[in-house]
């Protein structure tokens, strides 16, 4: 995604920033050959009613609103439906980030600015101090979003949040143990496994083992299978528990 140019919008105060990916993908890339003559495989736009070739300036949009019917909408049309100042990002409100169920967040930027101004350094200072993230409005590439704002003590970081509708969750209730020891081992093995959140420590073992694979077969080497350690199946929930916590030890 190429740099977007964009404006904080914050009461009347503005702000340019520079809305910048901060995840990448690394996945290590593979190309899909012809098995049987070693080619690379292209993908053509074709239209199969008029048996020829697409160019770009040659497709339009639609909607199926019956089976085979469609409503057109040319880009010119789509951009009539933009929300007002699609190219700021609009602050609505200011609140505590642990009101947000995780499961909301979509992807994260960065928001960088060119040459820093006592704005931005005022937002981000009164962003630390409030211990409060800004919930804001924009458009990225045709999409509109809801997003928020927080200073990460060195950044201005901004996520994308699903909508209600497109998170899938299903209110489940569980039912509180009557098993006050089973309880007890359950929290004792949390206790004893609690640790503090390492990224570094986080390793991608299957791209690894890709990467590895790799660096064999330009060596001519055999891939190896992965070493896959068998558990041991305990149906008896106590036993589980307590086997747990000695195998910890």
């Amino acid at each position: 995604m190429p740099n977007i140019h964009s404006n904080i919008s914050f009461g009347l105060v503005n702000i340019p920033v520079i809305i910048n990916p901060v995840i990448k993908n690394n996945d290590t890339k593979f190309n899909q050959l012809h098995k049987k003559c070693m080619n690379r495989i292209s993908y053509i736009k074709y239209c199969n009613h008029c048996n020829t070739k697409l160019n770009e300036n040659e497709i339009i949009k639609a909607y199926e609103y019956e089976l085979d019917k469609y409503i057109t909408f040319p880009k010119e049309e789509l951009d009539k439906l933009k929300p007002e100042n699609d190219k700021e990002i609009e602050i609505i409100s200011f609140i505590d980030i642990k009101e947000i169920e995780p499961t909301y967040f979509e992807k994260t930027y960065l928001l960088e600015i060119e040459n820093k101004s006592k704005a931005y350094n005022l937002f981000c200072e009164a962003l630390e101090i409030t211990k409060k993230v800004a919930l804001a409005k924009t458009v990225i590439g045709n999409k509109f979003y809801y997003v928020i704002l927080r200073f990460n003590s060195s950044s201005l970081i901004m996520t994308t949040l699903y909508f209600e509708e497109e998170i899938n969750l299903k209110d489940t209730k569980i039912e509180k143990s009557t098993n006050e020891k089973e309880l007890k081992l359950a929290i004792k093995l949390i206790e004893e496994r609690t640790d503090k959140f390492n990224p570094s420590n986080l390793k991608d073992e299957y791209q690894d083992n890709i990467k590895n694979a790799i660096n064999d077969k330009l060596n001519g080497k055999k891939i190896k299978n992965t070493k896959k350690h068998k558990k041991e199946q305990i149906n008896d929930l106590l036993e589980a528990l307590e086997k747990s916590l000695k195998k910890k030890k």
